[in-house]
């Protein structure tokens, strides 16, 4: 087996409020959202596979390289090193993640 560990990196993020007077917004969000490449689902009651519903608090869309991306209220919103954007859950970016 052949070990390798991740190169250090710098990336810039900020935790989602889903509140519109959010004060650390980054210039980079806002001209992703201007652009198209994030945009915002209002909140709501949706339906789960089993036809059951739940309300929904609203969420954040960001198209990816991988497709179209799910951020939930709470989540970290980072840009790469190649200047993409993407979701990631707080247990996941704390474990990853630590100021620099």
């Amino acid at each position: 087996m052949t070990l390798y560990r991740k190169k250090p990196i710098v990336i810039d993020a900020f935790r989602w409020t889903g509140d519109q007077e959010q004060t650390e917004d980054p210039l980079w969000i806002i001209e992703a959202i201007k652009t198209g490449v994030v945009r915002f689902i209002k909140g709501g009651y949706e339906s789960e596979f089993s036809g059951r519903s739940y309300y929904s608090a609203g969420y954040m869309v960001i198209k990816t390289l991988e497709g179209e991306m799910r951020a939930n209220v709470g989540d970290y919103i980072i840009q790469g090193i190649a200047g993409e954007i993407y979701p990631c859950k707080v247990d996941i970016f704390e474990a990853t993640y630590e100021l620099e």
